[in-house]
């Protein structure tokens, strides 16, 4: 546990991406497989189920440190992240009382510590993790509480890309971190614990693991945002037509593998779906062995022209059993874009359109939907049809270039796939909630809630009426009488630069009526403009609409209160979106 704990510490208080790769490398050149297997579970992303609720962490903490709630409220509120508040209340140990227990918990590596003393909390009463949490911190140090409590709470998580990881480990092997990327597709999945002999396997001098072995996906390879100014895409990207161009549905990326008369279909995140999507499955099933497609999981109903919104693939998600009325109610489908694998053979290094070639003639005659090409004569052609993405269901365009490889991760160093997303919805909300941040913002007043008006106020007087309301604690008034009022309906903590989001911390703190835990209650003074990709009707919010994707765009320094949006204005939103 030590050696990991000193790792993260150290990665957390660097911000070189050289010093990071050379100090995993160090980590995983000197550490015991069973030990490295774990770290790189975590560094990479895996995160176990929360072994001990938060709540018996909370009150085990205070219990420890001798402080009643509201102290460790207070200190959670002032660091904003739990490990390191109960890592801060804890009491440090005296020098030489727990001397041989502090050495023994020295020996003790990671994976003993995850397999046979965290994991096996999640069987144990409330009391007997309260017993086993006094028990371990008092042979830890500041650093190590911290991080044991990180790895208890399915928390971990330190600045280090996967990618990052995969160059670590490629280092200590000496081996190309292209083949540790396609080994590690998978890794992380919390069904299966990483292993010494999994770990060996991701290191392995010859390729132990061909991707025939199994359900292996390969490493996904990600677009980059296409920002371009209309009249620059020739000189930018060249002709149209060295291009190809198809719908940038708004679905989950997967993977479909079909090896050894079986189908596999990974996510993005690299968890297996497949118990979710067998509908979607099922016409995979028809596909020959040693065939890997990419593509998107979407809800289209059968004979319909374009998918259905999110929202409703939304349902088919985090469910272990599909039922009948929801499969009948959400079908979903598979749209393949690529082939990665056929007959076998991996083939990703050909070309762009040579792969679109044979994937066309494999699914000939076959129940497996292919993602349209999109044709047009030039960019504005194509720019055209990126207006209809809204009302055609996408999010825009995907270009891919006609000569680019399928890579790994988000690079250009094998080709490129760009993503050329339509405008988001855009909004007026009203600041009515603020909440501090959690880690280095955990000072300041970062994420906030917004409000529109339930009507079109008719004048100023009637807007300022409102928020002197508000400002006195008023109740709010019944919205359905006819009332004026300002209702919830999205939080955002993203968009703004550190110097607005001081100011506006300073706004919040002037302006505070009220306080509800961590969360004040704001006189309204400022409105910002907010961009969402999708809308949405919610029966479980208050203005019955939920936008998905909330961020800040800019502050309406120019727009006074009685001008932000109404529900009504987002309803519009919401029949636009279809």
């Amino acid at each position: 546990m030590k050696p990991f704990a000193a790792l993260f510490a150290e990665l957390d208080a660097s911000a070189s991406t050289a010093h990071k790769v050379d100090a995993m490398q160090r980590y995983f050149a000197r550490t015991p497989a069973a030990d490295a297997a774990w770290a790189a579970y975590f560094l990479a992303g895996g995160k176990p189920r929360q072994a001990v609720p938060s709540a018996v962490l909370r009150a085990s903490a205070c219990e420890a440190a001798g402080i009643d709630d509201w102290l460790f409220d207070a200190c959670y509120q002032a660091v904003g992240d739990l490990a390191e508040t109960i890592a801060h209340v804890l009491p440090l140990h005296e020098e030489g009382v727990d001397a041989r227990c502090n050495e023994g918990a020295a020996r003790t590596g990671l994976a003993e510590w995850i397999e046979q003393r965290l994991l096996p909390l999640r069987a144990e009463s409330p009391a007997g993790q309260a017993d086993a949490l006094r028990a371990f911190w008092r042979t830890l140090d500041h650093d190590e509480a911290f991080l044991l409590v990180k790895l208890i709470g399915g928390a971990f998580r330190v600045g280090v890309s996967k990618l990052l990881v995969q160059r670590a480990l490629a280092q200590v092997a000496g081996i190309d971190a292209k083949l540790v990327a396609q080994r590690m597709m998978g890794y992380t999945d919390a069904r299966a614990a990483p292993t010494p002999a999994r770990y060996a396997a991701l290191l392995a001098a010859h390729d132990a693991r061909q991707p025939s072995d199994g359900g292996q996906p390969y490493p996904f390879f990600l677009a980059h945002q296409l920002d371009i100014a209309a009249g620059e895409f020739d000189a930018r990207l060249g002709p149209c037509g060295d291009w190809l161009v198809e719908w940038k549905y708004d679905g989950i990326r997967a993977q479909a593998v079909k090896r050894a008369g079986r189908v596999w279909l990974w996510s993005r995140g690299e968890e297996l779906v497949g118990e979710a999507f067998p509908d979607a499955a099922k016409p995979l099933a028809t596909l020959s062995d040693g065939t890997v497609l990419d593509g998107e999981l979407l809800v289209w109903p059968e004979g319909a022209a374009q998918p259905a919104p999110f929202a409703l693939l939304q349902k088919r998600l985090n469910r272990k059993t599909i039922g009948a009325k929801l499969l009948a109610d959400a079908p979903a489908r598979f749209v393949a874009y690529d082939l990665l694998e056929d007959g076998g053979t991996d083939l990703r290094a050909l070309p762009q359109s040579e792969r679109r070639a044979r994937l066309e003639a494999r699914l000939r005659d076959t129940a497996v939907m292919l993602s349209p090409l999109l044709q047009a004569t030039d960019w504005p052609a194509y720019a055209r049809l990126r207006e209809q993405s809204r009302e055609r269901g996408v999010e825009g365009l995907m270009l891919k270039h006609r000569s680019a490889a399928y890579g790994s991760g988000r690079t250009k160093a094998d080709g490129t796939w760009w993503k050329w997303k339509i405008d988001p919805m855009t909004a007026d909300g009203v600041l009515v909630y603020a909440q501090a941040g959690h880690g280095r913002r955990a000072s300041v007043y970062t994420d906030y809630t917004f409000a529109v008006w339930s009507r079109t106020p008719r004048d100023a007087q009637e807007a300022q009426a409102v928020v002197d309301a508000i400002g006195r604690g008023e109740p709010v008034p019944d919205i359905a009488a006819g009332a004026l009022a300002l209702v919830p309906f999205a939080k955002a903590y993203s968009g703004l630069t550190d110097e607005e989001f001081a100011r506006i911390d300073r706004v919040i703190r002037e302006h505070t009526v009220d306080r509800f835990g961590p969360v004040r209650t704001v006189k309204p003074s400022l409105v910002f403009e907010l961009g969402f990709e999708g809308i949405a009707r919610s029966p479980r919010h208050k203005s019955g609409i939920a936008v998905r994707f909330p961020r800040m765009l800019r502050i309406r320094d120019d727009k006074p209160l009685h001008e932000a949006d109404t529900l009504e204005s987002l309803r519009e939103l919401l029949e636009g979106a279809g």
